[in-house]
């Protein structure tokens, strides 16, 4: 037998109908990552072939987001959902969506917070409204910004 491999996939979920589809999902016993701060974007670890079937079950309520060329759902790395997840669970009211297009926003030092409540996420450090912010992406779905982060809680990444 083919071993069966497991990936997260990026949903962009319409008309505020994320909570059936967690309902849906649960009983599927499907693994998913949601979040209130962007509501209508959600996670879920999968297999390729059982993303498509949900991409057709679920259509003009969920999108997966999915390559240009191939129209093959994208996988996000489990690194980049970890970060992800430890910036957006910290409970820090200070977070900024920035929008759909993340990769203008992978300037200046990559760097990864030693302390506080955002240890261990790693993104790039980006001045909006002339402060400086710790910026995490998830390449191609979506880039949040952190509330300021002192510098001495930050180390440079090499890449």
């Amino acid at each position: 037998m083919e071993e069966v491999k497991l990936h997260w996939y990026a949903l962009k979920v319409f008309w505020r109908r994320i909570g059936k589809i967690k309902d849906q999902f649960d009983e599927r016993g499907l693994e998913y990552y949601a979040q209130n701060i962007l509501p209508s974007y959600m996670f879920v670890r999968t297999d390729v072939r059982t993303i498509k079937k949900l991409r057709q079950e679920f259509f003009g309520k969920f999108y997966v987001y999915s390559d240009i060329k191939t129209k093959e759902p994208t996988v996000v790395p489990d690194k980049e959902l970890e970060i992800f997840r430890i910036v957006t669970s910290s409970g820090d009211t200070g977070l900024q969506f920035l929008d759909s297009d993340p990769v203008k926003y992978q300037k200046g030092d990559k760097v990864r917070v030693t302390d506080g409540p955002f240890k261990g996420a790693e993104g790039y450090i980006v001045r909006i409204k002339k402060d400086r912010r710790l910026v995490v992406t998830i390449t191609g779905v979506a880039a949040i910004a952190t509330s300021f982060i002192p510098p001495e809680l930050l180390e440079k990444v090499d890449e």
